[in-house]
């Protein structure tokens, strides 16, 4: 690779590499040493394509999400199933991952300017600023960055806007999914809050058993579903659907924690 190779964004591609194998290493133990990470589908990671994939999730840190993806991306794209074992598949990554988030958090500070640094693609948020509710249009440029990283490689969105549970999905994604058609796959995330603060920098318990479910490709017909459609297909990949805050009878309820607490038991053995 020439030292000074740059991506779409302007970003030396050198200096971004050393930033993830940095960043990498000083995350590892987060979910696999402090923490366990329970992942399932990683397999469907090494199928995908080299550009035009865009991952949707639920979200629970500012940070922390992105961090354990990215872990996970690299390890399945190096042979690793649903295992962050053996920190050797960080040495050389995937440098083409973007991850949106809002240009306020990624200016808050020294880390989360680096953090932007190894691949942010950073907007303005358009219902929120500054603590306050807002109600501005959306910016041409960030629509058309996403679609430019989109183009370059895979991007990171969480269509929810922030870190607290069944908060609408933002329509901006399913417009972004009708413009670029990107293959679109769906992660369910757990157990980040539990572990860490609300940025996802500080540990706030330990033990705690993550977990990472990643979704076969949603199927999407970009011409014919409506905005409306598409959100609700989001919600539903995500989890994030009305549908799931039903409440369940206090039978399955005990059957599900006596399955978690098994869960744990298993991974704290390791």
């Amino acid at each position: 690779m020439p030292i000074f190779k740059k991506n779409p964004f302007g970003h030396i591609l050198f200096l971004k590499k050393w930033l993830i194998r940095i960043f990498g290493v000083v995350s590892h133990g987060r979910y696999h040493r402090f923490n366990k990470l329970q992942i399932e589908g990683s397999e469907i990671i090494r199928d995908l394509p080299e550009t035009n994939v865009l991952f949707v999730s639920n979200h629970q840190t500012y940070f922390a999400d992105v961090a354990a993806m990215l872990h996970v991306f690299n390890a399945s794209l190096k042979g690793r199933i649903d295992s962050l074992k053996n920190i050797g598949y960080i040495w050389n990554p995937k440098l083409n991952i973007y991850f949106v988030a809002a240009s306020e958090t990624m200016k808050s500070g020294l880390l989360p300017k680096i953090f932007a640094y190894a691949g942010s693609v950073s907007i303005e948020r358009t219902w929120r600023s500054a603590g306050k509710e807002v109600n501005r249009q959306v910016k041409m440029s960030d629509i058309s960055n996403i679609g430019k990283a989109l183009n370059d490689g895979w991007v990171i969105t969480f269509p929810q806007g922030t870190t607290k549970p069944f908060k609408p999905i933002r329509r901006g994604t399913a417009h972004i999914i009708k413009t670029y058609k990107p293959i679109v796959i769906p992660i369910v995330i757990d157990g980040f809050r539990r572990s860490f603060d609300k940025k996802g920098l500080a540990i706030k318990k330990r033990n705690v058993l993550q977990s990472m479910v990643i979704k076969q490709p949603m199927e999407i017909d970009y011409e014919n579903d409506t905005i409306d459609e598409i959100v609700e297909k989001i919600e539903m990949g995500i989890e994030q659907h009305p549908s799931f805050l039903k409440v369940i009878p206090a039978e399955e309820y005990q059957r599900q924690e006596e399955e978690l607490n098994k869960k744990r038991e298993f991974w704290n053995l390791y």
